[in-house]
């Protein structure tokens, strides 16, 4: 194992761990309760979104890290590279829980067309942490340019593909628009 990676690892796990188990007592399923567990769902408005491992929202938790390793870079520079990825995956797993929260499930459903979302399974939870993991390892080692370029591109895709991205999830969580909430449900 590289040098370090372990720590890494290590915090990755605790985390996921402790968020799993907060997620369990708040009542989450531990996988989809179709039964199994698949590496990909790509079917959005369906009763298995954000139930398997990963999905189109994974992009938006690339996109999370992306975002938490930039911040930490302008704001918390003398914090050592591990201690604002501790700090990022703890955001992450706080996001986790606030958006498996019933207050948050049932702005989702009243506010975008997520009329069939009832929360992520805890693999998903996990996983989604990881592509947050993911992102920010990417955002540490590729160039700034690059870096906004993949998320530029990470949005237009989803938004291409689904007519949902972080930008506009975050906006119709936040203040809805009932043009866009007509625009999404056309897909």
């Amino acid at each position: 194992m590289i040098r370090g990676a372990r720590n890494y690892v290590f915090a990755f796990g605790f985390i996921a761990l402790v968020t799993g188990l907060i997620e369990h007592i708040n009542g989450r399923v531990l996988i989809c309760k179709c039964g199994y567990v698949k590496l990909w769902h790509g079917v959005v408005n369906s009763s298995e979104n954000s139930q398997h491992i990963a999905d189109w929202y994974s992009l938006s938790h690339v996109i999370h890290g992306f975002l938490f390793y930039g911040a930490g870079w302008l704001l918390l520079r003398r914090l050592s590279l591990f201690y604002r990825f501790m700090l990022s995956l703890a955001l992450e797993s706080c996001w986790e829980m606030f958006e498996n929260s019933s207050f948050i499930i049932e702005r989702y459903r009243a506010a975008t067309i997520s009329l069939d979302y009832f929360g992520d399974s805890i693999v998903n939870s996990v996983s989604d942490m990881g592509f947050m993991a993911l992102g920010f390892w990417i955002a540490s080692r590729a160039p700034a340019k690059g870096v906004i370029i993949a998320a530029i591109a990470l949005e237009l895709l989803a938004l291409a593909v689904i007519r949902d991205n972080l930008t506009l999830n975050v906006l119709m969580l936040l203040h809805p628009i009932e043009a866009i909430k007509q625009w999404q449900a056309g897909a």
